[in-house]
């Protein structure tokens, strides 16, 4: 009687993901045993085509894509983080790709994952990603006129100088 396959595991994943792109995937990570890794912003199609596409990976489902502002991180301010899940072997991993704000240009993965549709018009409403190829790249929940991007983090969160607020009531 022969060895069964175990299913997939975050070692069989790197490995694969090594074997097909080597040292273009870094900053490899497991917190709460979550595989993590970085691709470049030019790379995030070819990465999530071969995930999708390959027989053993079978990432066919977006749990989640959203982005993350690092303001002191230079020339690469903003994150975009995907969330994959391989159904199959119930297994789920993340890749995160880094852009500068000055030019946030990350290609879209609308047309491989329906869903990243509505998710990069949140990224872009709220943090500014510009989605390449995109079919509607429009604001989905601020007014079109807004001209900045709310979820950056740009802005003082309050007014250290206001009197009107009792500390107290805050539990400070």
């Amino acid at each position: 009687m022969g060895l069964r396959n175990m299913g997939l595991t975050n070692e069989i994943i790197k490995q694969r993901l090594t074997e097909k792109f080597g040292e273009q995937l870094t900053e490899w990570e497991e917190p709460y045993g979550l595989l993590t890794f970085r691709a470049s912003a030019g790379m995030n199609l070819k990465v999530l085509q071969f995930l999708y596409d390959n027989e053993e990976m079978k990432f066919r489902f977006l749990t989640d894509l959203t982005a993350v502002h690092f303001p002191n991180r230079k020339d690469e301010e903003l994150c975009v983080v995907y969330h994959l899940h391989n159904l199959t072997d119930n297994i789920r991993l993340r890749m995160k790709v880094y852009v500068p704000v000055a030019k946030p240009d990350v290609f879209t993965a609308s047309q491989l994952f329906s869903a990243a549709n509505w998710m990069e018009r949140e990224a872009y409403d709220f943090f500014g990603v510009n989605f390449l190829g995109h079919p509607n790249l429009t604001r989905i929940m601020n007014v079109e006129e807004m001209d900045y991007f709310p979820m950056r983090k740009e802005y003082q969160m309050e007014d250290p100088t206001r009197k009107d607020k009792d500390d107290e009531m805050f539990g400070r």
